[in-house]
């Protein structure tokens, strides 16, 4: 806002004098106003004139507008309570999530090693089982064998009564060697020289069982007996067995149980 000359302006008449500059104008009513000084009569430049605007809303307003709305306070608080309710539950999740996944790993794992406990004490338990059947088989088998030997080679009694006299000590005295009476003949021939050479006088007794024999000395007993023999080759397998088949009490469930299922082959080859 630049200077001009003032225009003259007439006095007010008296009926307004009094009244002309009565007012006081606020503030808030001016849109615009500047300082003004008188300019140089010189002729200088005019300085510039320091213009201030006004607000153009009362304070009172502005103030009351500053001011946060208590709704949007609100929603504000529960947004953030929310926001943390949100956190602490997700947190406490993945906390209990953890937790139960250690704990069914743990429950699986003894589970499975219990599962794994019981199959392996079956399978040892099974595996008994079938090493005794097979046992069982075996001596059935070896008997048989046995019997055919003793009809077919029956000579083999002088080996045995041999080997029981060469198993004795050298300083035993009146040895003597029981064999069954079937069996003297081929003993007789078959150990000729090691009879003669321990000095060993030969009997037949009925009470012996063929394909066996027995040495006495003064100094103990060698049992070279069938059934003893027998009893010494089944034991090896875990047989507690005697030559006519008859077997200890604990040995004969397992024995009725493979006559069973011997039985039971029998008759499905017999309907084949």
């Amino acid at each position: 806002m630049t200077s001009s000359k003032p225009r003259p302006v007439p006095p007010p008449s008296d009926g307004a004098r009094s009244h002309a500059y009565a007012r006081f104008i606020p503030r808030e009513e001016l849109s615009s106003f500047a300082a003004w000084s008188p300019g140089d009569l010189a002729g200088g430049p005019v300085p510039q004139a320091n213009v201030q605007r006004g607000s153009s809303a009362p304070t009172g307003t502005a103030d009351e507008a500053a001011k946060p709305d208590p709704a949007t306070q609100q929603a504000a608080a529960v947004q953030a309570a929310r926001q943390a309710g949100y956190q602490d539950g997700y947190r406490d999740g993945l906390v209990a999530l953890d937790g139960f996944k250690q704990s069914y790993a743990k429950q699986a794992t003894a589970q499975v090693g219990s599962l794994v406990q019981s199959l392996g004490d079956e399978l040892d338990g099974l595996q008994q089982d079938m090493a005794r059947t097979l046992a069982i088989s075996a001596t059935h088998l070896a008997r048989q064998i046995v019997r055919s030997e003793l009809v077919t080679r029956p000579d083999l009694v002088a080996q045995v009564a041999q080997e029981a006299l060469d198993t004795l000590l050298l300083s035993a005295r009146h040895i003597t060697l029981r064999v069954h009476p079937d069996d003297h003949a081929l003993v007789a021939v078959g150990a000729a020289e090691v009879i003669e050479a321990r000095g060993a006088r030969l009997l037949g007794d009925a009470s012996m069982a063929r394909g066996g024999c027995l040495v006495e000395s003064d100094i103990g007993v060698i049992d070279a007996s069938l059934d003893t023999r027998w009893r010494r080759a089944a034991a090896a397998l875990g047989i507690d067995e005697s030559w006519d088949g008859q077997v200890a009490p604990e040995e004969a469930t397992d024995h009725a149980q493979l006559q069973g299922g011997h039985g039971r082959d029998d008759t499905r080859k017999a309907h084949e």
